[in-house]
């Protein structure tokens, strides 16, 4: 149940973002790019979307291996996982959005669209958001008082394995 409870808390800091930070890397090199999120699904696995000519899908194909991360002013989180290529036009146009069309001109049936999938495998987040902020700043308050350091808080903070 545990694992449940820190899955859910992690998709439910990703959730609030429509963008995050793709790191992908070929034989010698790290590369990290802005993405648009397509969909994510409750177990962390999240579609891209992209164009098939793509530097990060020359680099998915040496290496499958990238990492998510997405950040605000109070919550963090990092996902790892793979990346893999899907062409499903089916799929494509369900998730079509009219914003799209500035980098695919001939919109949902442009032959240069690509879905990168990603699966996850672990994740880590930070939320300070909101209450769990609060609490937060009441814990590191308590903490400096006492000269101690602050217990970590799984709803705060947790390493989720998916």
């Amino acid at each position: 149940m545990k694992k449940n409870k820190d899955v859910h808390n992690l998709h439910e800091v990703v959730n609030e973002f429509e963008a995050a930070m793709l790191v992908t890397h070929d034989a010698s090199k790290i590369h990290a790019r802005p993405m648009v999120i397509a969909r994510l699904d409750e177990k962390m696995g999240v579609y891209l979307i992209t164009d098939i000519h793509s530097v990060k899908v020359d680099e998915m194909k040496v290496n499958p291996h990238a990492l998510l991360t997405f950040q605000s002013s109070s919550q963090f989180a990092t996902v790892s996982g793979d990346l893999l290529m899907v062409q499903d036009r089916t799929l494509i146009e369900s998730m079509w959005k009219e914003v799209w069309q500035v980098w695919f001109p001939l919109g949902k049936t442009d032959p240069n669209i690509t879905l990168l999938q990603f699966t996850a495998h672990e994740g880590d987040f930070w939320d300070n958001a909101g209450m769990k902020g609060l609490k937060y700043v009441y814990s590191a308050a308590k903490a400096y008082v006492s000269g101690e350091t602050p217990v970590p808080n799984k709803e705060l903070h947790a390493k989720v394995n998916l």
